[in-house]
């Protein structure tokens, strides 16, 4: 008899959550939003990953800014929450999938930052992510996968692509960062790649889930505006010293992919490619 793979997500309200129940459709799959689960309760952990075998945890608080005058809640989320998920996941003999991000790292490389390079956030984001990829790492350490990804964009949440469209109708002229440089990805192709590694039998991994290539906010915006039809000269750059926040950006935020060609996976396709499939066909 064939054996049936049960997925539990955590996080399913949210713009990755919601695509990966459209990735798994018709598989058997439990789509838990903080509604349904407090991953910050052990109890509760141990009590929904009961009979699944394979955990993603898409669940995260991501206020970044907030983050910085609350460390303390984040890192409940971030952290104890991927911990209590992780030990639950040891404890059902579950894979558990880890959703991490690009802050990380500090942000000033030249070059992509490998699957293996020294964590160094220098947010409190970035923190409780780091420890929240440690936590779970030592909690299931023979059945965690850890995928770092950065720059979403989907349907089903705010953010970067949706703002600029709706600031296109708004304004004449607009301005965005042009010294901060990562990889848009689509949430759609991001949970693609995430049921695939799994398909393909990963246990254990470190890996990147960002499109190939790398830009600017900048140039993400005019890319937006030239595939929309729209003048991209209405896009003008400015220096990040212009946006001031409370939590830093990292000015480097490019991943490298090498860990999906030891996986013998292909990396996901270029941002570009998918940036014209999602304002073509997504919506």
């Amino acid at each position: 008899m064939e054996t049936v793979t049960r997925y539990l997500i955590t996080g399913a309200a949210g713009m990755l959550g919601r695509d990966l129940q459209s990735a798994l459709d018709g598989r058997e799959v439990t789509a838990l939003d903080r509604t349904s689960l407090d991953i910050t309760d052990p109890d509760a952990c141990h009590a929904a990953i009961a009979e699944h075998d394979v955990v993603i945890n898409a669940a995260a608080y991501t206020a970044v800014d907030a983050a910085e005058s609350d460390e303390g809640a984040a890192r409940l989320v971030n952290a104890l929450g991927a911990e209590n998920l992780a030990r639950a996941s040891a404890a059902h003999g579950a894979v558990m999938v880890q959703l991490s991000t690009d802050y990380v790292f500090a942000g000033d490389a030249a070059a992509p930052y490998s699957e293996d390079a020294p964590l160094a956030p220098v947010s409190a984001y970035g923190r409780t992510k780091a420890d929240g990829e440690r936590l779970a790492r030592a909690a299931n350490p023979d059945a965690t996968i850890v995928m770092r990804t950065a720059w979403l964009y989907g349907e089903h949440g705010s953010n970067f692509v949706s703002t600029m469209e709706r600031l296109a109708g708004e304004r004449e002229t607009l301005t965005v960062v042009d010294d901060q440089r990562g990889q848009p990805t689509w949430t759609a192709d991001l949970a693609a790649q995430i049921v695939q590694t799994l398909d393909a039998g990963v246990r254990s991994a470190t890996l990147h889930g960002t499109s190939a290539g790398e830009t600017t906010w900048f140039d993400f915006a005019r890319a937006i505006f030239r595939m929309q039809g729209w003048d991209d000269r209405r896009v003008q750059p400015v220096s990040s010293a212009d946006f001031v926040r409370p939590a830093p950006r990292p000015a480097y935020s490019v991943l490298g992919h090498e860990g999906w060609r030891r996986a013998g996976i292909k990396p996901i396709r270029p941002w570009e490619d998918a940036l014209s499939d999602y304002l073509r066909d997504a919506r």
